[in-house]
């Protein structure tokens, strides 16, 4: 598909900001505790005054309504529903960082109900922030994987206003059931071992020189390295989280007045 440089937001960090954190796919789900257990204690422990979640951060949101349905069903569901539990821990941090969202290819349909929910603002992407005298530009990445022909139509269709409100038009149950359907066709193909396709250079060098920036710091790939482009530029690649893997993951770059740091957790 052709490559359109989109015009990146700003975002002025206050002058108050010293350390900034950023994540992304870490495709919580129920059914992996131990990634949201180590989400939730680093939310609780993290020195940043800001975190920006870079997508992905949930494996699947169909609906901010997806918080609340089980409790107009039965108050007491509260305590089991996944997504309510989710947003209960990004409003107790918000009490304590600023927090910002971006979304990925699993959470494009995260609205403004679950940002009001948990005091969290919602960015455009590609994004680029303003710290420390330095332009550092934002994104996913999904968007710059030009070799992923078939993803990116099906990006431009979903991410479409008519598409979403058709699809948000659906019963919960329904949606739920064709999300699961997608991952099982996402699994599938991974373990068929489907390569797919990086971010590419020339996009990247594009998007950064369109947005006066040197680093481009993303997510998407789940290939954390650093990537020097040439004249001076760069993209950072965020890790996926995975607290039950073999070897369990769970990196973040942490940004201060000296510069882009990789922490790991575990």
């Amino acid at each position: 598909m052709a490559q359109t440089v989109p015009q990146a937001a700003e975002l002025l960090a206050p002058p108050a900001w010293r350390t900034v954190d950023f994540i992304s796919d870490l495709h919580l789900q129920a059914a992996e505790p131990a990634t949201f257990a180590a989400w939730q204690h680093y939310l609780q422990t993290t020195p940043a005054d800001a975190l920006f979640m870079l997508g992905d951060l949930f494996e699947v949101w169909v609906g901010d309504d997806a918080v609340s349905a089980d409790v107009n069903a039965d108050p007491s569901a509260m305590i089991d529903s996944f997504e309510a539990r989710c947003a209960r821990v990004l409003g107790q941090a918000s009490s304590r960082l600023a927090l910002f969202f971006m979304h990925g290819n699993r959470d494009f349909l995260v609205g403004p109900a679950l940002m009001g929910q948990c005091h969290s603002t919602l960015l455009a992407d590609p994004t680029v922030l303003g710290f420390a005298g330095q332009r550092w530009l934002l994104s996913h990445g999904d968007a710059l994987c030009l070799g992923d022909v078939d993803y990116l139509r099906f990006r431009q269709q979903v991410r479409s206003p008519a598409w979403q409100q058709a699809f948000l038009a659906k019963p919960l149950p329904e949606r739920q059931a064709i999300a699961r359907g997608l991952r099982q066709q996402s699994e599938a193909r991974k373990q068929s071992g489907a390569v797919y396709a990086d971010v590419d250079a020339g996009a990247a060098r594009q998007w950064l020189a369109a947005a006066n920036a040197h680093t481009l710091i993303h997510g998407h790939t789940h290939k954390p390295a650093t990537h020097a482009l040439g004249n001076g530029l760069s993209r950072v690649v965020l890790s996926d989280w995975d607290a039950q893997a073999a070897v369990p993951r769970a990196d973040l770059l942490r940004l201060t007045a000296d510069g882009l740091q990789r922490i790991a957790l575990f």
